[in-house]
């Protein structure tokens, strides 16, 4: 496809992890990309990458999502041209300890960065995308959004607000040309697990996915209309158990769960 035709997928947090597989994977289908992260020399390295490999035109943005700045700077560039047809909200931390042992501090940047720039950035690309009737936005929750996590109780919420938010939209969407998807993964091999304090080999193999795999998922199930996609088998039914399952009986075999790991 030529490059002037090509569409353009704007990705966030896209230095590392399921962003990075993201970005890799957008480039195969053949969008160009525009690449955002704090990290310059890993998106540098990365727009290079993915620009020799596969002929794609790739941006790079270097932008911190819990500032007004970096949060301002991804804002205009989803406004201006070349349009940007696809968002992929990736960009997220986690949290991992006793919540009244964590410095508030720390709780409100999950919540700035989970949550307020998720819903800004997802603003800010709609209005254009409404207006050309066409476009999409995918946004990283996760299977913690199906269930209270004890120790993880901040991210756990900010997840779940991801859903209802998300699913929320996708009824609002109908009929404009323009879709929203939530993504749900479970446990990833990504850095995001060593920045959360969650230890791998406590956790069975066979929980744990390949960040290629969770990024082919969301966008298969984006391009398919879908409004919720959890990939992997045993992530689809835990989800399903935590809908079907008495909320304080989830609840407990979480705490149970989340205390044989500590």
């Amino acid at each position: 496809m030529a490059a002037s035709m090509r569409e353009r997928a704007l990705v966030t947090g896209a230095s590392v992890g399921i962003g990075r597989a993201f970005a890799e994977e957008l480039a195969l289908r053949g969008r160009d990309l525009v690449l955002v992260a704090r990290d310059a020399a890993r998106l540098e390295q990365a727009a290079h990458d993915l620009s020799r490999r596969h002929s794609v035109a790739v941006e790079v943005l270097v932008a911190d999502l819990l500032t007004d700045d970096g949060i301002a700077a991804v804002a205009a560039r989803l406004a201006s041209l070349p349009a940007i047809d696809l968002l992929v909200n990736n960009a997220g931390r986690g949290s991992h300890g006793e919540f009244a042992a964590v410095p508030p501090s720390e709780h409100l940047e999950l919540l700035r960065l989970n949550v307020a720039a998720l819903v800004e950035l997802t603003h800010a690309a709609l209005r254009p995308m409404l207006e050309r009737r066409h476009g999409a936005v995918l946004n990283v929750s996760s299977v913690a959004a199906f269930q209270p996590v004890p120790r993880e109780a901040v991210y756990s919420a900010t997840k779940a607000f991801v859903l209802q938010f998300t699913e929320a939209l996708y009824e609002e969407l109908r009929g404009t040309g323009v879709t929203v998807s939530a993504l749900c993964p479970g446990l990833t091999h990504s850095e995001f697990q060593l920045r959360s304090g969650t230890e791998p080999t406590r956790l069975p193999s066979f929980m744990w996915q390949e960040a290629s795999a969770v990024a082919r998922a969301g966008l298969d199930a984006l391009e398919a209309g879908r409004a919720l996609v959890v990939p992997g088998l045993h992530n689809k039914v835990l989800g399903h158990l935590s809908n079907v399952t008495p909320r304080s009986l989830a609840r407990a075999a979480s705490g149970a769960v989340v205390r044989r790991l500590a």
